[in-house]
């Protein structure tokens, strides 16, 4: 798939590239969220990580447990925003 600027694609591109090496960070469970939407889009989701939504925020309420709530729905709103972004433009 090509790339462009779409917003959120950082998130998308560290996620994918951690699933690869299977380290687990808030961008490779954001991925795993979204690997079934973003394998339609044409991405290849290496070793998704199971019950990602639980997991990342598990991981964001260790970090901060007064944002974390806040934080996991601005993530999924970032990768929302990605797939919409490339969706548009496969059309």
């Amino acid at each position: 798939m090509e790339h462009y600027n779409y917003p959120g694609e950082e998130l998308v591109r560290a996620g994918l590239e951690d699933l690869s090496r299977d380290v687990v960070s808030a961008s490779a469970l954001l991925v795993s969220i979204g690997a079934p939407r973003l394998r339609k889009l044409g991405h290849s989701i290496p070793n998704p990580i199971a019950t990602p939504e639980q997991r990342l925020y598990q991981l964001l309420h260790m970090a901060d447990a007064a944002t974390a709530h806040s934080r996991y729905n601005a993530l999924v709103r970032r990768l929302v925003s990605y797939e919409r972004a490339a969706e548009c433009a496969t059309q």
